[in-house]
């Protein structure tokens, strides 16, 4: 049984639109049979990496510092897919990038290049084949989520894990809004998350209609510049 761990980095956690996305999503993992498991960043107390290293060369393996880190490490090493959740900030909220960091322990430092790059593997105890991403952002176009979806690929690649693709939602509060396309969105979402667990990967269609526009991107700036000058005008 294909075992499923999701990291939410949202700060507004079960509220959120990055929640919503991704409870869809593996909504339809469960239905495939996996196991799901879904953590939020926000909840953890893990401090910054120290970036000394030990967990390499001293400690291999192992974080020195003691927090909620040594609760997620098990769960990591027994995922066979890691599904990194996040809204796009500048570029992501701390906690996110906090976990992220701290995720050197399970990477071993056997360094080979490919493609150019020089990348090293997750230790032999980890189990993580597949990592995907789930992310939302507020402005209209596909490519603001760029930065995330980088990011993401990196750490696949830098751990020599296949990145399975990216569950991209732009706009992502007017789901709300237009309930019908919204839906449509969720649905495609569920189907994605059945798809990675049968089929081994997400189909191009399902994940276009998961980005698809909900609003003209004139009429998105617009509402967004209206919505800020009313802001700054009762402010001052």
């Amino acid at each position: 049984m294909t075992r499923v761990l999701a990291i939410n980095g949202s700060a507004n956690m079960e509220k959120g639109n990055t929640h919503k996305v991704l409870t869809a999503f593996l909504e339809g993992m469960k239905e495939a049979n996996a196991t799901v498991e879904t953590v939020f960043a926000k909840r953890l107390k893990i401090r910054p990496c120290l970036g000394d290293f030990q967990c390499w060369y001293d400690k291999v393996g192992e974080c020195i510092q003691t927090d909620d880190m040594e609760s997620l490490y098990p769960k990591l090493r027994e995922a066979d897919i890691l599904v990194l959740a996040t809204p796009v900030y500048l570029p992501l909220p701390g906690e996110m990038q906090n976990l992220l960091n701290r995720l050197m322990p399970i990477v071993e430092p056997v360094l080979e290049v490919h493609e150019g790059r020089t990348r090293a593997k997750f230790h032999d105890d980890v189990k993580i084949s597949k990592i995907v991403l789930v992310s939302v952002g507020g402005w209209w176009e596909k490519d603001n989520l760029g930065t995330v979806v980088r990011i993401a690929e990196e750490i696949a690649r830098n751990a020599s894990v296949e990145f399975s693709g990216a569950l991209l939602r732009p706009h992502a509060s007017l789901m709300n809004e237009n309930k019908e396309k919204g839906e449509e969105v969720l649905s495609a979402a569920k189907s994605a998350g059945a798809q990675l667990v049968r089929e081994g990967k997400i189909s191009p269609d399902t994940l276009d209609t998961i980005s698809q526009p909900l609003i003209s991107e004139e009429e998105l700036i617009e509402r967004s510049n209206v919505a800020y000058r009313k802001a700054k005008e009762s402010s001052s």
